[in-house]
């Protein structure tokens, strides 16, 4: 499995809309609020041989709220 974090910036007063339908979407382990320029960021699990892309925009990226996202591949953990 490849580990991916990816962050979401979400329409203003819909981030908690946006976690619960992240959430729902049982692809993630991990799901956080944050400060900064987004307003989220999660921890996915990508199988081995799914495109990262094509996985993630399937299951996450349609969801209503949603501005913009950021992908971030992982490789060794620590």
């Amino acid at each position: 499995m490849t580990c991916v974090f990816v962050q979401f910036l979400c329409q203003p007063g819909k981030t908690y809309e946006v976690a619960n339908a992240v959430w729902d979407a049982e692809v993630v382990s991990e799901l956080y609020s944050t400060s900064g320029e987004y307003d989220l960021i999660a921890k996915v699990y990508i199988p081995d041989g799914a495109d990262v892309g094509h996985y993630l925009a399937e299951r996450l990226f349609g969801i209503p709220g949603i501005v913009r996202t950021l992908t971030t591949m992982t490789f060794k953990a620590f």
